[in-house]
């Protein structure tokens, strides 16, 4: 079957989270939150290295939209259910339709850090990835430094497949690094 005629809930709620799919409007609050969170970003998120004006944020968000329609990258936001405030951006990524398989990927307003809503996260889209996308293999890649990235799938039982040695650059530019490897699979 094409993709883009798959159908699937756009919204995931947990205890303390909703997950759902970015909306025209959202840019602004994603780019408050980069803000808030340039710091902790600018060691491992490569579109922190400057920060994004506002309409930057907004063509990001718009773009994702177009993706979700064309199922190539199904980008999540994350809110918290109390406050409705925007935390943090998640998704799934490198779609193989074919397989089916997805990577999740992740980053978090450091102002919500430390409190498990990662976490909270990823459980409910790795259990969405296998019962709503119906795919065999969830992977997370992250950057062997970054501790904090790797506790998440660390925590939720994950299996660590490896790590790909000197494979890519850091975002600095410069130097190179090594990329964890962890999946869940069906």
């Amino acid at each position: 079957m094409n993709p883009i005629l798959r159908d699937f809930k756009t919204t995931i709620e947990t205890e303390h989270l909703i997950i759902r799919q970015p909306k025209i409007g959202d840019g602004k609050a994603v780019n408050d939150a980069i803000k808030a969170s340039m710091t902790e970003l600018k060691r491992w998120m490569p579109f922190a290295q400057e920060l994004p004006t506002p309409e930057e944020s907004e063509e990001n968000i718009r773009q994702s939209v177009a993706n979700w329609i064309n199922r190539t990258n199904l980008r999540m936001l994350i809110f918290r259910r109390d406050t409705g405030e925007f935390i943090g951006s998640s998704g799934f990524h490198a779609i193989d339709w074919d397989v089916p398989k997805v990577e999740i990927g992740y980053w978090m307003d450091t102002r919500h850090t430390g409190q498990g809503f990662m976490t909270e996260a990823v459980e409910a889209q790795t259990e969405y990835a296998f019962t709503e996308l119906g795919v065999r293999r969830v992977q997370i890649l992250c950057d062997e430094e970054n501790s904090a990235s790797r506790a998440v799938p660390e925590r939720l039982g994950y299996k660590l497949e490896g790590i790909h040695y000197s494979d890519s650059l850091h975002v600095d530019g410069k130097t190179v690094r090594n990329t964890v490897y962890y999946s869940k699979t069906r």
